[in-house]
């Protein structure tokens, strides 16, 4: 999620779990450890591969945020040694605030490794856009009752429904998935699908986006609002480019995300040749967030070419309003939002 869902949740969890105790350092203390394991990207990675698979690696693992709340307990002792009576209390707002950020980004897209060392399997629940202001805005607003408020157990108290209300928005969109999910598997055709993928659109858990896989060298793109008249997801179908990166998928970065995409990725050569990999579970109609070069054309195949990364080009102009008629469910073409 973003940096301040984050914050907002780990200050939220700080002060439920100690505010009553040490008053407003609880959020304070809490919104730090929020924001901690996403620090990684500060980290000098080799490549631009590198980079986008080993963000929320381990500085997300289970294992290594429970060795670091000892630390960070102790670093608030330090701090506030007046509060030295409640250091279990201190040990607990650590070890919640950071565990509950890395299950946070489980429910995105991205992939969280949540279990290295043991195993790097990227945990992607997909319930949720990583910008969803209805679960943000409560936590926010409760945060800022638990700092402001001058009588603490009212804003402890409205802190407290504020995490509730996002917990329970969390949990819907749970539910608002495995509908969609059998929506989209009830409008695939009945043979050809190798895998499938639903995640929601930005800043929404109204509008979703499928991604198919086939077997015949392309993938199905579509989109359902839970607001459609008809349920079903209308898909387009396009190239997914595997045969341009088949030469060079021994290549570390093609294969590094050949896997942190599950296989949900597509080649595409560029007007300057270029031979691009594209990770199809982040982006919207062949505007994804992480692509990459990898290749260049060679006679009739590919050969590597120097890694780099293709910046997001991001959206249209003027997009947002087809993408709100989508989500309404008016839209006129409601297999495409940017242009087929």
């Amino acid at each position: 999620m973003d940096p301040v869902s984050q914050i907002a949740l780990g200050a939220a969890v700080g002060e439920a779990a100690l505010g009553r105790k040490v008053g407003r350092r609880a959020p304070v203390w809490g919104g730090l450890c929020g924001l901690l394991p996403d620090l990684d990207v500060l980290w000098p990675f080799a490549d631009a591969v590198s980079a986008f698979t080993w963000h929320r690696g381990y500085s997300h693992a289970f294992l290594f945020l429970a060795l670091a709340a000892p630390l960070v307990a102790w670093a608030a002792l330090r701090v506030h040694p007046a509060t030295r009576a409640h250091w279990r209390g201190w040990l607990l707002l650590a070890f919640l605030a950071l565990v509950t950020h890395p299950i946070l980004d489980c429910f995105t897209v991205y992939g969280t490794q949540v279990l290295l060392p043991f195993s790097d399997l990227p945990v992607a629940w997909s319930t949720i856009f990583i910008v969803d202001p209805l679960f943000t805005v409560p936590l926010v607003l409760g945060v800022a009752a638990a700092l402001l408020v001058r009588r603490r157990d009212i804003g402890h108290r409205l802190c407290n429904a504020g995490l509730a209300i996002g917990v329970a928005w969390l949990a819907g969109t749970v539910a608002i998935k495995a509908h969609v999910d059998r929506v989209a598997e009830e409008s695939l055709p009945p043979a050809g699908v190798t895998r499938l993928f639903t995640t929601p659109t930005p800043f929404n858990a109204v509008l979703w986006r499928a991604v198919a896989m086939r077997d015949d060298g392309r993938f199905l793109e579509g989109y359902y609002s839970v607001l459609d008249a008809e349920r079903r997801f209308s898909f387009v179908s396009r190239p997914d480019g595997h045969e341009l990166l088949e030469p060079i998928r021994g290549e570390a970065p093609v294969a590094r995300v050949m896997w942190f995409s599950r296989g949900f990725f597509a080649g595409r050569e560029l007007e300057s040749g270029e031979i691009v990999i594209s990770d199809l579970r982040m982006g919207l109609e062949e505007r994804y967030v992480f692509t990459f070069v990898v290749g260049r054309r060679a006679g009739q195949g590919t050969e590597p070419a120097p890694l780099r990364a293709v910046p997001f080009p991001g959206y249209p102009p003027g997009s947002e309003g087809p993408l709100r008629e989508r989500i309404l469910g008016r839209s006129s073409h409601p297999a495409c939002i940017l242009g087929c």
